[in-house]
């Protein structure tokens, strides 16, 4: 995996990290903040030609464009 897929990689699950934990948390803002950077994410992976399906679940996927809507 090159440099650049490394650091995308890391920070989805960054944000799929921080997504769930203010999910847990109860905080709607930190939901919101983290599913945009999700949803940011798999957009500039997507704009790269790089398939995201197996690092970011369809569910979490859903919450996210849920949460930004």
């Amino acid at each position: 995996m090159n440099e650049f897929l490394t650091v995308l990689r890391d920070r989805i699950d960054a944000a799929q990290h921080g997504l769930e934990q203010a999910e847990k948390a109860g905080h709607e803002h930190e939901v919101h903040l983290h599913s945009a950077r999700l949803l940011d994410l798999v957009d500039r992976a997507t704009s790269h030609g790089v398939d995201t399906t197996e690092w970011v679940p369809s569910v979490v996927l859903a919450t996210a464009t849920r949460s930004v809507r």
